[in-house]
C-alpha cells in the first residue's frame, strides 16, 4: 500500500486543538462521529484487551452539566493564565482559547470522553503507562479521523479533577478510567497550519541523555 505522503504529513502536522473554531451551530451526525471512532479502535491496545469505551453526550442539560465541573475544575486558572499570557505569543493565544473553551462548553455539538477498563490509583509507572497506552492511541486516531473530514477537537484533562462527578452524572461504572473529555464540532474553515515546534534536534538524544543526536 502506497500512501500519499504530502496529504498524511498534512493531516499529521495540522491536526490541532480546536477551541475558538468549533462550529456551534452545526449538528455533528452521528454516522460521521461513528465512523471516526470505529477508526479510532483500529488502534493498538496492550494484550489486546481493547478496553476502550466511549461515552458520547449530546443532552443540552448534560453538557451545561459537565461545562460547569470543567469551569469549577480549572476555569478560574485559565482565565488567570489568559490575561497574564502575552497575546501576541503563540503561548498567549493558546491560553486565550483555552479559556475561550472554558468559558463555551456547554455550546459544543457534542462531548466524547474516552474511557479505559481498569482504575490506576496506586498503580505503578508501568501499570498506569500500560493503561494510557492502551487508549491514548486511539484518540489520537480518532482526532485524525474527524480532521480529515472536517470536524475538530481538543483533548482536554481539566474536569478529571472531579471525574468522580462527572460518572455520577453520566452513569459510568467504578471500575472505569475517564482519560478526557472532547469537544467536538465541524470546524470554521479548515486552514490550518503546523505549530511552532522546536526543532528535534535540539529534544533527541542518542544512546544516553548527554549526548544530543547531533
Amino acid at each position: 500500500m502506497e500512501f500519499d505522503l504530502a496529504q498524511t504529513d498534512a493531516l499529521l502536522s495540522t491536526t490541532r486543538a480546536v477551541r475558538k473554531r468549533l462550529d456551534f451551530d452545526r449538528d455533528v451526525p452521528d454516522d460521521v462521529l461513528l465512523e471516526c471512532l470505529q477508526l479510532a479502535v483500529q488502534a493498538p491496545t496492550g494484550s489486546n484487551r481493547q478496553g476502550w469505551r466511549w461515552m458520547v453526550i449530546r443532552d443540552a442539560e448534560k453538557k451545561e452539566a459537565l461545562a460547569q465541573i470543567y469551569r469549577e475544575a480549572g476555569g478560574e486558572y485559565l482565565a488567570q493564565a489568559a490575561q497574564a499570557a502575552d497575546p501576541g505569543t503563540q503561548t498567549g493565544r493558546v491560553m486565550d482559547s483555552a479559556n475561550f473553551l472554558a468559558e463555551n462548553f456547554g455550546r459544543v455539538p457534542v462531548m466524547v470522553i474516552p474511557m479505559i477498563v481498569g482504575r490506576i490509583e496506586d498503580a505503578s509507572t508501568n501499570t498506569s503507562a500500560g493503561l494510557m497506552g492502551s487508549i491514548i492511541p486511539a484518540m489520537w486516531s480518532f482526532q485524525l479521523a474527524l480532521r480529515s473530514r472536517g470536524l475538530g477537537s481538543c483533548l482536554t484533562t481539566i474536569h478529571l479533577r472531579y471525574e468522580e462527578r462527572a460518572a455520577e452524572l453520566l452513569g459510568i461504572p467504578d471500575h472505569m478510567t475517564q482519560v478526557g473529555l472532547l469537544p467536538v464540532g465541524y470546524t470554521s474553515g479548515t486552514d490550518f497550519k503546523p505549530a511552532e515546534r522546536a526543532p528535534v534536534e535540539e529534544i533527541t538524544y542518542l544512546d544516553t541523555y548527554k549526548n544530543p543526536i547531533r
